[in-house]
């Protein structure tokens, strides 16, 4: 790995670290870090300690799941193959179903216009606009009939669909989200239409001068209408507009790498998400 190469995975593994400790403690088991949210909120995971100075081992392993299962959370585990390649072998041993998903980043002289990608409008979510509530829970409907149809295919979940999965918000969670597109650490961004409201969502999480896209998700039967990409390509115009150098995706799949090739991504490498293997 050259110097360059190096320098940005440790700015990738500086990130990882530095997400979730704005809304969660550490805890440290050998090699690894669970992240354990103070409150209400999505779960975290754990991930390899940035000062570790060797490998996770098995028994950090079961360590941390034994802690995940105490605590009720989900025995998710993620980290960045190139950084630390020994924890693929030992997540597996651990009985772990490991997703390789292709890592990419930004190449900004190759991002196009979002115009060019598909004829629906794109908007970010504006914190002090009157419909903001009804666009976040929008946004995280969208995301949830989105992932619940995995992959790129066309499918029959619609506009309808997504009504039904929208969430109840409290107060709490509404404050988070509005606080943190404010200070600059988010951004959401939501594909829509007066007839049919919103058709694909995304957002990014910002720390300093690097960011990730996350959650891009398409309702199925909107599908292959260049939404997501043109989603992705409107998070990145405002990531780099904002002063962001380094913009980075984890790709669910090759076929979803392809969507992230046409808006100037490349990949650099494989980040892993293990968790327990599904029982039928």
């Amino acid at each position: 790995m050259d110097p360059t190469q190096r320098d940005l995975f440790v700015r990738l593994e500086r990130f990882y670290d530095a997400v979730p400790r704005d809304a969660a403690r550490g805890e440290e088991h050998g090699a690894l870090v669970l992240f354990v949210r103070d409150g209400a909120g999505w779960p975290f995971y754990a991930r390899p300690r940035l000062d570790a100075t060797a490998p996770p081992s098995l028994a950090d392993v079961v360590a941390v799941r034994e802690r995940q299962r105490e605590l009720g959370l989900p025995e998710s585990f993620e980290w960045v193959h190139e950084t630390t390649p020994d924890l693929l072998a030992v997540a597996r041993a651990a009985g772990l179903n490991v997703l390789e998903a292709p890592l990419m980043v930004l190449d900004p002289t190759a991002l196009p216009d979002p115009g060019t990608l598909t004829d629906v409008p794109v908007r970010l979510l504006d914190p002090e606009a009157p419909d903001f509530a009804a666009d976040v829970a929008a946004r995280r409907a969208v995301a949830t009939v989105g992932f619940a149809a995995a992959g790129t295919a066309r499918g029959e979940a619609g506009p309808a669909a997504r009504d039904a999965a929208v969430p109840t918000l409290d107060v709490s969670a509404l404050d988070e989200e509005r606080a943190r597109i404010v200070d600059g650490r988010r951004l959401s961004a939501l594909a829509w239409t007066p007839e049919q409201g919103a058709l694909a969502s995304g957002m990014a999480m910002r720390v300093g001068d690097v960011a990730e896209i996350a959650g891009v998700a398409t309702l199925p039967a909107a599908r292959h209408r260049g939404l997501g990409a043109a989603v992705t390509a409107t998070l990145a115009r405002a990531l780099l507009a904002a002063g962001t150098d380094l913009v980075f995706l984890s790709a669910g799949s090759e076929d979803i790498a392809r969507v992230y090739l046409r808006v100037g991504f490349r990949r650099i490498g494989t980040a892993c998400i293990a968790e327990p293997t599904a029982l039928i």
